[in-house]
């Protein structure tokens, strides 16, 4: 009786102190990380072609428009210069005859912000300095901006003229 005994006690010991040993734990603790890094980018294809049409050699300033979509980071400052080919940052820029050698002639033209008389828009645009761009605040979603170009009154070579201008967004 007494080893039934002895052995009663020690399956309860044992169950009692595996018991314990069950209830302890091991913790650790690790982090989900991400960066989200600021971007911009100009849609392909949103700032389309500016055309001031087919006017008389006699016709007074002759303006249009287009927009320009831009994309940026919910809560990115972003600065949008345009630089005509001749690179004049404070967009003056200068119609060549489409086909070369059809005119001796080049038209002026100015690019403005707001509307046709509005700011001048440049590209003096920076992350530091909004200069005579344009400046925005991203949203995550695409943001038009619309900019004129008026081309002033002249007697110019009855032909086709046009220019390239580049659109840089500084963010």
């Amino acid at each position: 009786m007494f080893k039934k005994a002895l052995s009663t006690v020690a399956l309860v010991s044992a169950a009692v102190f595996s018991g314990q040993a069950m209830a302890d734990t091991a913790q650790s603790n690790f982090k989900v990380k991400i960066t989200i890094l600021k971007s911009c980018s100009v849609a392909a294809g949103s700032a389309s072609d500016i055309n001031l049409g087919s006017v008389l050699s006699t016709a007074t300033d002759t303006s249009g428009s287009n927009t320009i979509s831009v994309t940026c980071s919910k809560n990115t400052p972003y600065f949008i210069g345009l630089a005509p080919s001749n690179s004049n940052t404070t967009g003056a820029g200068v119609m060549a005859p489409e086909v070369v050698g059809s005119s001796p002639d080049t038209v002026p033209y100015q690019l403005h912000s707001v509307s046709a008389t509005g700011p001048v828009w440049g590209n003096t645009a920076t992350a530091a300095a909004i200069g005579n761009g344009v400046a925005g605040t991203g949203t995550g979603l695409a943001v038009s901006h619309t900019v004129y170009a008026v081309a002033p009154s002249a007697n110019y070579t009855p032909t086709s003229y046009v220019d390239t201008v580049t659109v840089t967004v500084n963010y």
